[in-house]
């Protein structure tokens, strides 16, 4: 699994999971409107750069051609056993940072929910990552400066929604 690869990689290749697609079908589903739009929008010429990236890693490969609505053939595309693997050990491997939780966990978590599989593993081994950040910024210091304040309450606030997450897994 590559380490380096961008969330809109990812995304790209969680969709490609779902179904086979074009890259302009993508970048709807990726768009401010889209479904995945609300967790991380991906504007389309990133999108057409992840699937070219993907595709010169083996991740995914051009199935077919397909007529294109009011333009140029459009290449369909379809996620690769090396893909499929990269993507579940991704899918499963909780983010190291409680910044991360918003774009990061909430694209897996996402993606997860998509596909239909279980989110529980994910949150369990994420709360597990996270136990000791959230633990140390549970108390405040003495004399707390505005960077401490914002710290407790965003890992207050995050431990809140993986335990709502829990619950709900």
């Amino acid at each position: 699994m590559e380490e380096r690869r961008s969330l809109g990689e990812w995304a790209v290749l969680g969709l490609l999971a779902e179904e086979p697609a074009h890259p302009f079908a993508l970048a709807r589903l990726l768009g401010s409107g889209g479904p995945l739009g609300r967790v991380l929008t991906v504007r389309r010429p990133l999108v057409y750069r992840a699937v070219d990236r993907l595709a010169d890693d083996g991740l995914v490969v051009a199935e077919r051609t397909e007529p294109g609505e009011a333009g140029p053939e459009r290449t369909v595309y379809r996620i690769t056993v090396a893909g499929q693997c990269d993507l579940d050990a991704w899918l499963g491997t909780p983010v190291a940072h409680i910044r991360d939780l918003r774009l990061g966990f909430l694209l897996k978590v996402a993606l997860l929910r998509r596909s239909g599989r279980p989110t529980a593993p994910l949150v369990r081994a994420q709360r597990e990552a996270l136990s000791g950040a959230l633990a140390s910024l549970a108390t405040l210091p003495n004399d707390p400066d505005d960077a401490d304040l914002w710290r407790h309450h965003n890992a207050a606030a995050a431990a809140a929604f993986l335990e709502d997450l829990a619950g709900r897994a």
